[in-house]
């Protein structure tokens, strides 16, 4: 069991204090600390944050190794700062069964860089027809909570009725994915001017919000909790809005990209900006982050879709939609949110810890940098600015679209129960 002391660091931004990591816990938090024979980490100027938790993650395996794996995913989570990551159900097979789960799972513990929790479909296939079984996933040893057709939505309400009423027995959550496919057929990017002028299907802002209007219904309806997946446009964040007014139990996230790209990248008919949701326009970035701010946008998830070169390296009609994440979230985050005056250092640990822990059930990780809470831990250098350069990446792919941009903030250290995962910016 290692000691370690972490010397003159911001306490979420706050007052510079030590803490004292004693095997998985932190033993202290205080000035002046004795070092005895800990190992002595010099956090002066840096920020001292709980593990990040993305409620948003895809890991690809098993089926996709070729865009990432649970190794190659964790370790970029942990240059990342994140300490838990959710992995999404999309994988071949599909995680909509117990067995799945559980290899996932065994999969995040064998690496060692990151802890995993699996996220199960809602449905068989992720085809909308069937319920998968949600019970069995919940009692496996991955203990599943969240459930999530990501990729599709839950389109028929009879089905998503059903999934609220089912997981509610056991405090589940789902999370939508909100399209109406219908509104959505060879549709390219977001429904609009830029559309219009380069001939692109237009994907309209209506196809996300009005599956957000009847999914907060139903979970008023069943009185069941609703998570609603990387929202996009303005009219969804006025949707979360008065639900939350009602006392609806719904949350919601937002990705990094939606916090700062905009469709007028579209232009450039780079296959890097394709993603889903589109990016929107400039009025839908500026309200999603100020519902961020607000609390009307609960968290921040990476939704780290990574792919292959041959897959994003093409014609725009034929490229993949995704984008990776998990390396850049807190960077981007700085500058949209901190830079801005719209968050402060604890509010970014809210935004990216606490609450996605609340809400996925993360036990031991987003709990208070304090005495007695397991040693789960982020510093992060808010001083550095450099471009963003995705040779370097963790992550198995490279479809960034911030290659070349300039972006603040470096993690410099991540503590996984204690035991560092990352050291100066390098994987332990």
């Amino acid at each position: 069991m290692s000691t370690i002391l972490i010397r003159g660091a911001k306490v979420l931004g706050g007052d510079v204090q030590d803490v004292l990591i004693d095997g998985e816990t932190i033993a202290a938090v205080g000035t002046g600390l004795d070092a005895g024979d800990a190992t002595v980490v010099d956090a002066e100027g840096q920020i001292l944050l709980p593990g990040l938790v993305d409620l948003h993650t895809h890991l690809r395996e098993p089926g996709r190794e070729d865009s990432e794996t649970v190794l190659t995913g964790t370790r970029a989570a942990a240059r990342g700062g994140y300490t838990s990551v959710f992995a999404m159900a999309n994988t071949f097979p599909v995680a909509d069964t117990a067995g799945v789960v559980e290899q996932v799972w065994r999969l995040g513990r064998e690496s060692g860089y990151c802890d995993v929790q699996p996220i199960g479909a809602v449905t068989v296939g992720l085809e909308g027809k069937q319920l998968a079984e949600l019970g069995a996933m919940h009692d496996s040893a991955a203990g599943v909570t969240v459930f999530s057709d990501d990729g599709k939505c839950v389109h028929d309400a009879v089905i998503m009725r059903r999934a609220l009423e089912y997981v509610k027995a056991f405090g589940g959550v789902v999370a939508q994915h909100a399209q109406e496919p219908r509104l959505t057929e060879g549709a390219q990017m977001n429904e609009g001017v830029v559309s219009a002028e380069l001939g692109l299907g237009g994907w309209p802002a209506v196809a996300e919000e009005s599956i957000i209007a009847r999914d907060v219904l139903l979970a008023e309806h069943v009185g069941s909790r609703v998570h609603i997946c990387h929202l996009s446009t303005a009219g969804s964040v006025e949707i979360v809005r008065w639900a939350k007014s009602r006392g609806i139990d719904v949350t919601a996230e937002v990705t990094p990209h939606h916090l700062l790209l905009t469709d007028e990248l579209v232009r450039s008919y780079n296959p890097v900006y394709k993603v889903n949701p589109p990016l929107r326009t400039e009025k839908d970035v500026m309200a999603l982050r100020e519902a961020l701010a607000d609390g009307t946008i609960d968290i921040v998830a990476t939704d780290h879709a990574p792919h292959p070169h041959e897959d994003k390296d093409c014609e725009w009609a034929a490229a993949a939609m995704g984008m990776v994440g998990l390396e850049t979230a807190l960077s981007v985050v700085q500058h949209t949110m901190v830079e801005t005056g719209l968050l402060d250092w604890a509010g970014v640990a809210d935004r990216m810890a606490h609450k996605p822990a609340e809400i996925g059930r993360a036990q031991g990780h987003g709990r208070p940098v304090s005495a007695g809470e397991p040693a789960n831990l982020t510093l992060v250098d808010p001083a550095y600015r450099g471009e963003v350069n995705p040779a370097g990446f963790a992550s198995r792919s490279r479809n960034t679209p911030y290659e070349g941009r300039e972006l603040p903030g470096r993690v410099t250290h991540t503590f996984l129960r204690g035991r560092a995962t990352l050291v100066d910016g390098k994987l332990a």
